[in-house]
């Protein structure tokens, strides 16, 4: 038998008595009663899974618990955004609905289709992949990525989601005011980071949509054909550089003879591609030109320490936002740092795009 806290803990953040009315009055055909848990390693907007009694299944997503900041983690915003694009070729869930009753949820609630398929939360997700299909998830991502940028924004209704200004000149700009508030001590490194990589912005580039929060654990993908079924998180999407989101996608894509760090390893395991492979394919389906990548991949980079700061802040200020992975230690994000400065140092390309 559960115990009474351990039940409060798995639907912490929710009212579950509330929450089931409300989503019962979707019409979409529950079966009461409904039962909550909390799952997944996220540590930015939390997720929770929701089961009736015939076995239905729906993904919940909600902001953290305690203070935010400004902006952050808008489940409304990624309401919007899913709603507009249902129905393309981006692989998506099925958008149910956003709840924003304050009789229901204290932050806004957004309901979407359970997704069945491999989710790779954990190295040994990766290893049961056969070696071919380990390959073809990079490809797939890359793929994905491809469609989101393809994504008519006017069609849609999505261009006025955000600015159309220099994207590059945004994200500095953006991040280094969440980094001012979310910063738990002085790192000249990311100083020099972020200083770096204001001398390289490429400047005005492509507008299209950008998923801003794309890496092997916002994937579901088809456990025999390694295919992308889904690509979840978008409360990061805005309008932008497509080459962001593969900047995003190689900051989280370690490989053999990087430095040291706590990222998610299971891009190397044996079979899946490198990144220089994923920068070749993308620039093969998109025909796109991928010369400005280091800096993308760079900010990719910068961003990730950023992020990993504010989770390491919002847990010492609410040890209710601690998941199964446990604490951010201050080392994680002391790695990152390093690895962007690697990159920027790679064959040279600081040298040869500074004057």
């Amino acid at each position: 038998m559960q115990d009474a806290n351990d039940a409060e803990a798995v639907t912490e953040g929710l009212d579950p008595e509330a929450m089931s009315a409300w989503l019962e009055g979707l019409g979409i055909g529950l079966a009461p009663p409904l039962t909550f848990a909390r799952v997944g390693l996220g540590q930015s907007n939390l997720t929770y899974l929701a089961t009736d009694a015939k076995g239905e299944r729906l993904v919940l997503r909600r902001p953290p618990l305690g203070e935010l900041l400004a902006s952050a983690h808008d489940v409304a915003r990624e309401h919007r955004i899913l709603s507009a694009i249902q129905g393309g070729d981006v692989p998506l869930p099925v958008v149910h609905g956003l709840c924003e009753d304050p009789a229901v949820t204290d932050v806004p609630v957004l309901v979407a289709s359970y997704v069945d398929g491999a989710v790779l939360d954990e190295r040994a997700d990766a290893e049961a992949l056969p070696r071919e299909a380990r390959h073809r998830v990079g490809l797939s991502l890359v793929e994905t990525l491809g469609h989101v940028h393809a994504v008519d924004l006017e069609e849609v209704g999505l261009s006025d989601l955000a600015s159309h200004k220099p994207y590059g000149g945004r994200q500095l700009r953006r991040w280094s005011r969440q980094w001012e508030l979310s910063r738990t001590r002085d790192l000249p490194e990311l100083e020099r980071l972020t200083e770096r990589l204001t001398a390289l912005d490429p400047g005005p580039g492509e507008i299209t949509l950008v998923h801003g929060d794309s890496h092997l654990r916002n994937v579901i993908i088809d456990p025999q054909e390694a295919t992308v079924r889904a690509i979840l998180d978008w409360e990061l999407s805005t309008l932008g550089d497509p080459l962001a989101d593969l900047g995003t996608l190689l900051a989280y894509w370690p490989q053999p003879g990087d430095p040291p760090s706590m990222r998610f390893d299971a891009s190397m395991v044996p079979g899946f591609a490198t990144r220089s492979e994923l920068v070749e394919h993308y620039a093969a389906v998109t025909g796109r030109d991928v010369s400005a990548v280091p800096f993308w991949h760079a900010l990719g980079l910068w961003k990730l320490a950023i992020i990993l700061e504010g989770v390491r802040r919002r847990q010492q200020d609410d040890p209710r936002n601690l998941t199964a992975a446990g604490a951010i230690p201050a080392s994680a994000v002391e790695e990152i740092i390093v690895c962007g400065h690697g990159v920027l140092d790679e064959d040279g390309y600081s040298d040869r795009h500074v004057e």
